[in-house]
């Protein structure tokens, strides 16, 4: 039997994509509560959101772009979900993939997932929860808007050192962070590549290999002043009876200025082009400069290689935990995969396939909002001006019946008048 080069392609194309293997996955539809658990933390204080599943406003499609959403303003929420197994990724590489929408135009809000241990307590999940790795976007004010990148190991929790810009428009956008095996790591924003490098390099999580040595000093006559004063430059003898300022020769007193009312005038003072300033010598090169001290270093005894700063043994399940200023953010199609290519078949089937109807939803109710917002400024202007007109038209009937009243009293004077 004869094979298709087509179809041995297609075979070979799903035997890789198969080599993958989909840990987590979550697009919330009408059974999610049963998956997550909302944690009373911030309950007894009445400041705990609640969640609900929604698309929201402007989607691609009603059903498949359902996610769970901040529902109330000045909020903290927590909600968490645990794995069938704990994810221990030694011997591959880890992608943590989420779509997120700031529909509400966010000014201080996460929207950021955590992943967290299985010993985790999920009625109790909050802000001081463990865990393993904190990514996503997060914005307060013109301040910060970037992507959270943060690793916990031994309980230390790391923040990239690199300054990642996110996403702050009213559409969905899907963040990856990969981790990978060799221990270098990548960040995309909406499948394009924004961040890249080693763990070791862009996090401070290690001790420096060495240090400066403690038992060196820089010596006492170590000359690092590369320039000296000029000892053979003198200041002129005159240099300082030059005044800062002069009286403006072009000033003329004023034909009204009267001496002895106003005083003996004087003219205003002006910047002397003269004036040079304080004197200072002149620089030469000094000719005992040595160059820049470098402290010498040596290894550090605290310093600890880890050939495994990738590795997390017992990544047990989601939490997001967040502070909503103005509500409204949503989540959805979360993956968590040990190959790449699983996170971008389910972007391509998710967020690839939805994104232009939902920005063309979008656009459209941003487009009647604005025709609606013009009628009803066109309307409060028409309102102002007949209102306007009407009060006009009232001073003017008011202003009538004045004239009428001073005519009526004039022709009853001249009655008056007449008949005396």
């Amino acid at each position: 039997m004869k094979i298709s080069l087509l179809s041995t392609l297609s075979f070979l194309s799903l035997l890789s994509f198969a080599s993958g293997k989909v840990l987590f996955k979550e697009t919330f539809d009408d059974s999610w509560q049963s998956r997550w658990i909302a944690s009373d933390w911030k309950k007894s204080d009445g400041t705990s959101g609640d969640w609900k599943l929604t698309a929201g406003n402007w989607y691609g499609d009603a059903e498949a772009d359902k996610g769970i959403q901040t529902s109330q303003d000045a909020r903290f929420y927590a909600i968490s979900t645990k794995f069938d197994k704990p994810i221990d990724n030694k011997d591959s590489d880890l992608v943590v993939q989420f779509q997120v929408k700031f529909p509400q135009k966010i000014d201080c809000g996460g929207g950021y997932i955590k992943l967290i241990p299985s010993t985790v307590d999920q009625k109790k999940f909050g802000g001081d929860s463990p865990y393993q790795i904190m990514f996503g976007p997060d914005v307060c004010g013109t301040a910060t808007k970037r992507v959270h990148v943060i690793l916990t190991k031994n309980g230390t929790n790391f923040l990239i050192k690199k300054t990642i810009p996110c996403e702050t428009d009213q559409l969905s956008h899907v963040y990856t962070l990969i981790l990978r095996k060799d221990n270098t790591y990548e960040v995309r924003l909406d499948d394009s590549k924004k961040e890249s490098g080693s763990l070791y390099d862009d996090w401070d999580i290690l001790a420096p290999k060495t240090i400066k040595d403690p038992s060196v000093s820089k010596p006492a006559d170590w000359v690092d002043e590369q320039m000296m004063d000029d000892p053979d430059d003198v200041k002129p003898e005159n240099w300082d009876s030059i005044p800062r300022t002069i009286p403006d020769p072009d000033a003329q007193k004023p034909e009204d200025w009267n001496d002895e009312d106003d005083g003996e005038w004087e003219a205003p003072q002006i910047d002397n082009p003269e004036y040079k300033g304080p004197w200072t010598p002149k620089k030469i090169a000094n000719p005992d400069y040595k160059g820049e001290w470098v402290h010498p270093e040596i290894p550090n005894p605290e310093y600890e290689d880890d050939k495994e700063l990738y590795h997390f043994n017992d990544v047990g399940g989601i939490g997001i935990e967040l502070w909503q200023v103005k509500a409204g953010t949503m989540f959805d199609n979360i993956i968590i995969s040990d190959d790449v290519a699983d996170a971008d078949q389910f972007l391509s089937e998710t967020w690839k396939k939805n994104k232009d109807g939902e920005k063309e939803m979008f656009d459209k109710k941003e487009k009647e909002q604005r025709e609606k917002e013009e009628e009803e400024r066109k309307k409060a202007e028409e309102e102002r001006k007949a209102r306007e007109a009407a009060e006009k038209a009232e001073e003017n009937e008011d202003e009538d019946e004045d004239e009428d009243e001073d005519e009526d009293e004039a022709s009853t004077t001249d009655k008056k008048h007449d008949e005396l």
